[in-house]
């Protein structure tokens, strides 16, 4: 019988060495893949996504953002520089007042893979 708590797995060892050397030379180096590790991190946070999401459809303001998703400027400036650190979005400021949107079309293109994903 089966055990439901582990994978499959072959019955006996063998190594497909030419898979395995191709697959070898097409990965990305540690660093690469540990900085797309952080990045997905980033997308952990179900603020950071509303954020983001309202950002897909305008160009906003902290004060604004903070009013539309219920929470404090505090913790909205928060996640935006938690954003911002990761490229995601990018800012302007306007006399007194910062605007924030996002970074470029690969952030919209993540999230809409996303969820994407999700909903099937």
């Amino acid at each position: 019988m089966e055990n439901r708590e582990t994978a499959p797995r072959c019955e006996f060892l063998y190594v497909h060495q030419a898979v395995v050397d191709q697959v070898m030379g097409a990965m990305p180096g540690e660093e690469e893949l540990f900085d797309l590790a952080e990045l997905f991190k980033i997308f952990g946070d179900s603020t950071r996504i509303r954020i983001l999401y309202v950002l897909f459809e305008a160009e906003m303001c902290v004060c604004d953002i903070a009013q539309l998703l219920g929470m404090t400027q505090s913790a909205i400036s928060h996640q935006l520089q938690v954003l911002k650190k990761s490229k995601l979005v990018k800012y302007r400021r306007e006399g007194k007042t910062v605007f924030y949107s996002l970074a470029d079309d690969h952030v919209r293109a993540m999230l809409d893979q996303g969820m994407e994903h999700v909903t099937e």
